[in-house]
């Protein structure tokens, strides 16, 4: 993951840019998290989220300010994103996967107008999500460790 989260993104600066910097990633984690919230499609994926999303729209929105080049927010609060040892409590198959993506592909088809930067970002958080499965996709998660 650190590949992906390094190597990827040399021209991420301009990704920060692109996205509007911070207004447009508070916009989109915004809009990922009420589709989460909304979507009964979305239902088990969110299920692995607590109740509220307030804490987990802030993690997002600071992971991906430095994810696209922006402040490392995240990692100056929390140090290296590690994300897959960070959501190895969760269980995580496909069927979270392709939740998280639904959610994540809506979002940035309302938010990102620009062809290419939406076609950058579907492959970037594409490449993530697979990335999280931890488990086979014959059952979905079980949610959230007590």
């Amino acid at each position: 993951m650190t590949e992906l989260l390094s190597s990827q993104h040399r021209d991420s600066a301009s990704t920060y840019l692109q996205l509007g910097g911070e207004a447009g990633i508070r916009k989109l984690v915004d809009r990922f998290y009420e589709l989460m919230e909304t979507l009964s499609e979305a239902r088990v994926v969110r299920r692995m989220h607590p109740p509220a999303l307030a804490e987990s729209a802030d993690s997002l929105f600071k992971f991906l300010s430095g994810w696209f080049g922006g402040p490392p927010l995240f990692q100056l609060e929390r140090g290296h994103p590690r994300l897959r040892m960070r959501h190895a409590p969760y269980a995580v198959s496909i069927v979270e996967r392709d939740e998280w993506m639904l959610c994540m592909r809506q979002a940035i088809d309302e938010q990102v107008n620009d062809t290419a930067l939406n076609s950058k970002l579907q492959l970037m958080f594409s490449e993530m999500a697979d990335h999280m499965i931890n488990t086979d996709g014959s059952s979905p998660g079980i949610g959230r460790p007590a």
